[in-house]
């Protein structure tokens, strides 16, 4: 199951309250005060770790919750501190703070005519980078600290402050230095495997990819780029339609936009109308995406009347550089490698 999107809360652990004690020791007539301090709560943590892809943990169990610190004690001791709570997730990771106080006011507010106010906090992009989502409430003092030449005796303390809570959103935005967009069935998941070593799923049928791929495309001199197949757009996507929309978000840190096109028109399509449509798409979804430098893939060039149908194409995006190939027989592959590694590669 692939997860990219979801609410949870999170709640820090409050401080420890302070204490109120007084030393009672034999031969000590006026020991005065040793009330020691509370712990501090524990924080709640998001860490970028490798080992993770997607927000699926969160699925099972949308909640963060740390423990509070403990509370002071005599002979100045103070509380031990809550644990850290570290919850691990993928690069990409956008998060927002939500205006809701549960999750589940978090839904009613999405589905009201109103929405919801989401505001961006953090992003979550480098291996190893820590984000603290909620910080916990401080230690109270023990009344040891109140004590004065003219006040040896305070019974005051102070209790431990609340952890931070709130309901936040994550959400995950793959990041890869291109993006592979078309239709069902223009070839990409096909183009994906054969540049990279990444296996997507492959079928003779709309929708094959369910979920984002990315794969690693190799250069020589060490040198690397990232590439991402989103799942097939129709017309309408922007409108929610179809499973394109609902991963676009994933192409939003590309360099580069690669639309991919059955040149041959095998499904019936027309390549020219292809781009047009999807260029909208993009455009309706995200007009900074529509501004996104992008180039042609003309695929299934070893098809019946691809040849005529690319000539129309260049003629129809004369500014637009179009690359022709067979994903399927491995054709053209290092012309579009090499416009890669010139646009997007980078040493590894």
């Amino acid at each position: 199951m692939f997860i990219d999107h979801i609410r949870i809360y999170a709640k820090a652990g409050d401080g420890g309250n302070g204490a109120v004690s007084f030393r009672r020791e034999k031969y000590v007539p006026r020991g005065g005060p040793d009330g020691g301090d509370g712990g501090k709560g524990g924080d709640i943590i998001l860490k970028v770790d490798p080992s993770t892809d997607n927000l699926r943990q969160f699925h099972y169990d949308p909640k963060l919750i740390a423990k509070k610190g403990n509370n002071g004690a005599g002979v100045r001791k103070t509380g031990k501190g809550g644990a850290t709570v570290i919850a691990k997730v993928p690069p990409g990771t956008v998060v927002y703070r939500s205006n809701a106080t549960t999750v589940q006011e978090a839904v009613e507010f999405e589905r009201g005519d109103e929405g919801i106010d989401l505001e961006p906090i953090a992003d979550l992009t480098e291996y190893g980078q820590e984000f603290v989502l909620c910080k916990g409430g401080k230690g109270g003092m023990g009344n040891s600290n109140f004590a004065t030449p003219t006040h040896r005796t305070p019974t005051e303390s102070t209790p431990g402050e609340e952890g931070e809570e709130g309901v936040f959103y994550l959400e995950l935005r793959r990041i890869a230095d291109a993006g592979l967009v078309g239709f069902p069935n223009a070839g990409k998941s096909t183009l994906l495997g054969k540049l990279s070593h990444a296996h997507p799923k492959v079928a003779a049928y709309p929708f094959t990819t369910l979920q984002p791929s990315v794969g690693v495309v190799e250069f020589g001199g060490f040198r690397r780029c990232t590439v991402a197949d989103i799942p097939g757009l129709i017309e309408g996507a922007h409108q929610n339609r179809g499973l394109g929309h609902e991963f676009l978000r994933h192409i939003t840190r590309c360099r580069v936009l690669i639309f991919v096109v059955d040149i041959a028109g095998s499904e019936g399509r027309d390549p020219i109308s292809d781009i047009q449509i999807l260029r909208k798409e993009i455009s309706e979804y995200d007009e900074e995406l529509g501004r996104f430098p992008w180039m042609i893939v003309a695929n299934k060039m070893d098809m019946e009347g691809a040849e005529d149908n690319l000539k129309a194409l260049e003629q129809r995006f004369p500014k637009v550089k179009v690359i022709p190939i067979s994903a399927e027989l491995e054709e053209g592959l290092d012309a579009l490698k090499l416009f890669l590694n010139d646009e997007v590669g980078y040493k590894a």
